[in-house]
């Protein structure tokens, strides 16, 4: 003990004088306080179910947050992934959705302002901290939308899963939760993916998929993962409908209609792809296409296709429409044959009033009703 109290002793002088010449510096108005005390972080977080609530602390004193604006950096990467995330936060927490990530990286730097000027005045260094979430077994969750009504989830299980696991799925929408109607199962008889039909979504609201893993040896529930989506960014739409071909003057123009859709059928939301044999795809946000050609090709067939682009984000593609052909080995170009139909009728004609006035067919024909009409007349 006796070789305790004099180090607590010089500890507590020492605290007392820093503190002193920080309220000095403070008192004197003056703006650089970098050397002062040394501004640090704290971090820590708390699990919530999918969720991980990171949450930070520091040793500025009442006099610097009043004085001062106080700002937050914080960097973070999930595992395996490449791509950091950086935020400016006035708050000391900030949610971090796991999704299917077994963890992630972060780091949180305080950054002081002067209020007036909005410069700099102190900042910390970086603080880092690691969390490791429980294992994860599933990879690769993959869902969409299509006919309107139908949704459909697929996962790969990892290869260092328990072998008496099980893969549970169900999600909630529009308050209500759904269970899997449908599993799809693989060689080992475990769920690799669901499918559901008959479900009526509401474009604006998320759809919150839940997946459970369940231990069969001995029932006990494990873990949960979660994941939100917003219908119209997973809906694979129909390829486009009454689609139609028309040759106007050495041009061949291909109209369409958009396919139904869960969200906006606004026509600036549309982005096609159209696809004419050995030309390159080309995009159109009209509902139509003009493609200008020289000369008839053997065999053209013309395909499109659609997503979701300018009201909302989409990745996923139609499957291409059926393809609608305009030229093959059996047909010709209607406009050439329509010119040389004219030009057979119009030479036809003439030869034929060539014909009767070289040999005066018509004469004949006069000659003989007016005998018939002078014999009647006797």
């Amino acid at each position: 003990m006796a070789c305790v109290t004099p180090i607590s002793v010089l500890l507590i002088l020492s605290f007392f004088q820093c503190k002193t010449l920080f309220s000095t510096i403070l008192a004197s108005g003056q703006e650089d306080i970098k050397d002062a005390l040394r501004l640090h972080n704290i971090l820590w977080a708390t699990k919530n179910d999918s969720r991980v609530i990171l949450s930070w602390s520091n040793n500025l004193t009442k006099e610097e947050t009043r004085k001062y604006t106080v700002k937050y950096i914080l960097i973070y990467k999930f595992f395996n992934t490449t791509k950091e995330k950086k935020e400016r936060l006035e708050e000391k927490e900030k949610i971090i959705h796991l999704k299917l990530h077994s963890g992630f990286n972060a780091k949180v730097k305080t950054q002081l302002f002067a209020k007036e000027t909005e410069d700099i005045i102190k900042e910390s260094d970086w603080t880092e901290f690691t969390y490791k979430a429980p294992a994860v077994y599933i990879q690769n969750l993959s869902c969409i939308i299509y006919n309107i009504s139908f949704f459909n989830c697929t996962w790969n299980i990892k290869a260092e899963a328990p072998e008496d696991i099980q893969i549970f799925t169900s999600y909630r929408h529009v308050g209500k939760v759904f269970a899997c109607q449908k599993y799809i199962k693989n060689a080992r008889k475990k769920n690799i993916g669901c499918n559901m039909r008959e479900i009526h979504f509401q474009p604006s609201r998320k759809i919150n998929l839940n997946i459970t893993v369940r231990n069969l040896k001995n029932g006990s529930r494990g873990l949960s993962y979660y994941k939100a989506f917003t219908p119209q960014t997973i809906e694979k739409l129909n390829p486009p409908i009454n689609i139609s071909v028309s040759l106007e003057n050495r041009s061949i123009k291909i109209h369409w209609k958009p396919p139904p859709t869960i969200g906006s059928a606004r026509k600036k939301c549309f982005l096609y792809q159209v696809k004419i044999t050995d030309h390159k795809i080309v995009n159109v946000t009209a509902e139509n296409y003009k493609y200008s050609f020289h000369k008839p090709e053997k065999k053209c067939a013309a395909q499109v296709r659609v997503k979701k682009e300018i009201c909302i984000a989409n990745k996923i593609w139609s499957e291409w429409s059926e393809p609608v052909f305009i030229h093959d080995e059996k047909t010709v170009d209607i406009l050439l044959l329509s010119l040389s139909l004219l030009c057979s009728l119009v030479f036809l004609g003439g030869l034929m009033i060539y014909a009767c006035r070289r040999y005066r067919c018509l004469e004949v024909i006069t000659t003989n009703k007016n005998k018939k009409r002078y014999a009647q007349h006797l």
